[in-house]
């Protein structure tokens, strides 16, 4: 009886937490009703704001050499996150954009008596410039970094949320200025527009935390689906 009372009660705790409430207006966000619609975007709205693509050991680059096509070739950045080419020697190209690195090479160059060198540099695949997400995903792992990347669309890359997992506990740990930070965000917040889809940078990691609740539930609808039928009758 008592195994049964207990059953009860968190039912009634998590059937109390299953309803979402429709998203309110707020300075940051104004909802429009369905009736209305939403406005089409501005161009300024389709593009994000610029990020430094930097490139980081074994990175593959594209080296081309304006009419000195022996220079022009595809090579990846070694483990120490450096280059080597015929005439330029050694080049240190960890933590700098293409076009610094091209500004790099063209210096190295004509120290090597290579008159007015024109150089370009295209990232062709980025390894280092990653975000990782561990925890209550479906599917954790590394996953590129873009100009638009968020956390919502990094969850989203990882398959979404697992059927354990905490939205109110989800962690961006990053590193700042050589100190670590840690961030905590509400996924069902983000969803309702009560603030914004923070943005997420390379070597950030991204842990969403784990519901006991969720795994509570599960364990009463294995032990009895009856006890279980009018939760799941609600969740509906």
């Amino acid at each position: 009886m008592r195994k049964f009372c207990i059953a009860l009660m968190a039912i009634s705790a998590l059937a109390g937490c299953s309803r979402t409430p429709p998203p309110q207006s707020t300075a940051s966000l104004t909802v429009i009703p369905d009736s209305k619609g939403l406005p089409p975007p501005g161009r300024g709205d389709l593009t994000a704001a610029d990020r430094p693509a930097l490139i980081g050991p074994l990175d593959t680059i594209v080296v081309d050499v304006f009419n000195v096509e022996d220079l022009s070739r595809e090579m990846q950045v070694d483990a120490s996150g450096r280059i080597a080419m015929p005439l330029a020697g050694t080049i240190d190209a960890r933590g700098r954009t293409a076009e610094e690195l091209a500004k790099a090479i063209e210096a190295a160059l004509r120290s090597h008596y290579v008159r007015n060198p024109s150089v370009t540099v295209n990232i062709r695949n980025s390894v280092s410039q990653v975000v990782t997400i561990d925890g209550q995903v479906v599917e954790p792992g590394l996953y590129p970094v873009t100009n638009q990347m968020t956390l919502m669309r990094v969850i989203a890359s990882a398959k979404g949320l697992s059927e354990y997992a905490r939205q109110e506990d989800v962690v961006i740990l990053r590193t700042v200025n050589d100190h670590r930070m840690a961030g905590l965000y509400n996924v069902g917040a983000i969803r309702q527009g009560t603030y914004d889809d923070p943005p997420v940078y390379a070597n950030d990691v991204i842990i969403v935390g784990d519901s006991p609740q969720r795994r509570l539930f599960r364990d009463i609808v294995s032990v009895s689906p009856i006890l279980a039928a009018p939760l799941i009758a609600i969740l509906q």
